[in-house]
């Protein structure tokens, strides 16, 4: 074995700088100890050497009880270096072979700040620290370049009593696809506009630039990087996006220049997906999807940041489906809305899985019902011929659809009748997101409101979010356990499931578990280090997910959630058992509060 190798792949010696690295190198000291060896007990002598664990195990027991337990990659000891102090008992229960490094080394390595921090880091630091040093965390220059970079030339206005023709002319003449106009508040005109407003509507050229344009405009400050301009113009439909410099408009950046950051990026697959001319061209966009998740992840985009843009381009793919159907079924008899459930609900779906959609229109709309139930039959099909599968339990949109008023009693029986059907319905439903339509879905969630009044409901979503939880084994140890684990049943679901529960006893109308997170915290029901560490093993659970699914596409495989403990690094295995263990920290906490 060579040291420095083997040194350089455990945390935190992956980040010293060359010569503290050669100095910990150079006074590694081999050891081993057989099974049943005492290297401490707690309230004795301090150790005063820190422990890597090279093979074997050890196990830590605080009155007799195992708190955890070292394998392969991780250390021991540095909490008597730090405190002088034998908190735990330190017990081999394998036959362990280990590095030892005396004290003063170790007191050497303290100078480097990111080291010394690893060690003193609660588990959420370490967590986000594992995601900033992994292969698929750090931004790529590209990625980060500030949008503000980007612009071209400086903002166009025109003022504000121009008309249509000498706005199209200022555009022309410094040819580029919009003028910005200085009405109050100031508007944006485009070229979409002129073709959409002023060309399609017979507007003629001495009509006002401003009854075509759009406002209030949506901006971005000019330090903003390029993945979150991405954010902000799927977010909005937009392609034009005015970057703001020390409070004044610097220019306006287009979808096509941030195409040019990426070619395979969101814009680009945007503008693939606006542009698709018939069915027969859906059945690409998966690949495209996981093509395009691939390149980001590569690139260390964030994990929650590509489930966010593909949740965008998801609602862009959807939304030109509903298009194709509403120009052969004619105008709708009455508004409607399309919802979104489930992990594309919440916005966190990074690559296409099992459809989970609804939809309800307006009660008036109740006469026409076939006209609905078209559509749903319609878009579900499209859904699949894109790459989203059927919904195994059915919770599509050409079952579940309705008026509104139907909608609302159906939420109200879930919440004052919470039986386990309900409650498993209940979860599917209560992270919906209106995708696509205009009618106002604020009803519903006045009634998922109620649900911080109904203490029996809360109780029984806490229940159902305790029962999926870490195997007890791995809490410990990976090494010798089940030879694989299900990271979406037990990680994802159970911090999903917990965070819907704390919005709702909040009252909280948040979707993305992050965002119920912070919620939770927010309103007392979470402390922050608690918040944090569940919040980094959620998003270190998502992104190792996604590597996972990526490489079962790669293989010509359908993308799975269990994933073989004998392929995880190192570090995996150690950020992973601490991401278990706080998941599961937090089901026992609420579990003793609900009485469960």
């Amino acid at each position: 074995m060579d040291p420095a190798a083997a040194l350089r792949a455990i945390p935190p010696f992956d980040r010293l700088p060359e010569p503290l690295f050669a100095d910990a190198v150079a006074h590694l000291e081999p050891c081993a100890f057989p099974a049943g060896t005492w290297i401490a007990r707690a309230g004795g002598e301090p150790l005063r050497h820190l422990f890597i664990v090279l093979g074997g195990t050890v196990r830590l027991e605080r009155h007799g009880q195992s708190v955890q337990v070292l394998e392969e990659g991780e250390t021991f000891g540095f909490t008597s270096l730090l405190t002088g102090a034998a908190a735990l008992d330190v017990v081999v229960e394998e036959d362990l072979a280990a590095w030892r490094l005396p004290q003063e080394v170790f007191e050497r390595l303290l100078a480097d700040r990111a080291f010394a921090g690893h060690f003193s880091a609660g588990l959420g630091q370490r967590l986000r620290s594992s995601l900033e040093q992994s292969p698929v965390a750090a931004f790529q220059p590209d990625l980060a370049v500030p949008v503000g970079d980007l612009l071209r030339g400086p903002a166009v206005w025109v003022e504000s009593g121009a008309t249509v023709l000498e706005a199209a002319r200022t555009m022309r003449d410094h040819r580029i696809s919009s003028v910005l106009l200085r009405t109050e508040p100031p508007s944006i005109l485009t070229d979409r506009d002129l073709r959409n407003r002023v060309v399609a509507e017979g507007l003629p050229g001495s009509a006002p630039a401003a009854s075509a344009a759009s406002g209030p405009l949506r901006t971005v400050e000019a330090a903003t990087p390029v993945y979150q301009a991405w954010l902000a113009l799927l977010d909005a439909g937009l392609h034009h996006l005015p970057v703001v410099r020390a409070g004044e408009i610097a220019g306006v950046v287009t979808s096509t220049d941030l195409m040019r950051v990426s070619g395979h990026g969101p814009m680009a697959l945007l503008r693939r997906v606006e542009r698709l001319a018939s069915r027969e061209r859906l059945a690409g966009y998966a690949a495209q999807v996981s093509d395009m998740v691939a390149g980001l992840l590569g690139a260390r985009l964030d994990p929650m940041v590509i489930a966010q843009l593909v949740a965008r381009l998801n609602d862009t793919l959807l939304r030109t489906a509903v298009r194709w159907a509403e120009a052969e079924l004619g105008p709708a008899p009455a508004p409607w809305a399309w919802l979104a459930l489930g992990s594309e609900g919440r916005m966190e779906q990074t690559l296409l899985t099992d459809q989970d959609n609804a939809l309800v229109f307006a009660d008036e709309g109740l006469p026409a019902r076939g006209w609905y139930q078209a559509l749903a039959d319609r878009v579900v099909a499209d859904l699949r011929t894109a790459g989203f599968p059927a919904c195994p339990g059915g919770y599509m949109a050409t079952r579940w659809n309705g008026p509104m008023t139907e909608w609302r009693e159906r939420f109200r029986t879930w919440l004052a009748e919470p039986r386990p059907q309900a409650l498993l319905e209940a979860a599917v439903f209560l992270d919906f997101r209106r995708a696509a339509g205009a009618l106002d879905v604020a009803p519903l969630q006045e009634v998922v409101a109620g649900a911080a009044e109904l203490p029996l409901f809360l109780r029984g979503m806490a229940e159902q979010a305790v029962r999926f939880h870490p195997p007890p084994a791995l809490l410990l140890r990976l090494r010798g356990a089940s030879s694989t684990v299900d990271l979406k049943k037990h990680g994802l679901a159970p911090v999903a499931f917990l965070a819907r529960c704390y919005a709702l006893e909040s009252g909280v109308a948040e979707r993305g578990t992050l965002e119920r997170l912070a919620a939770a915290e927010r309103a007392g029901r979470m402390d922050p280090e608690l918040r944090e560490s569940v919040a980094e093993a959620y998003r270190f659970l998502v992104g190792l997910r996604l590597r996972l699914q990526l490489r079962h596409l790669a293989e010509g495989r359908p993308p799975g959630d269990e994933v073989a403990l004998s392929a995880l690094s190192p570090v995996e295995r150690t950020r992973l058992k601490e991401a278990f263990r706080a998941i599961r920290g937090w089901q026992d906490a609420v579990a003793f509060r609900y009485r469960l």
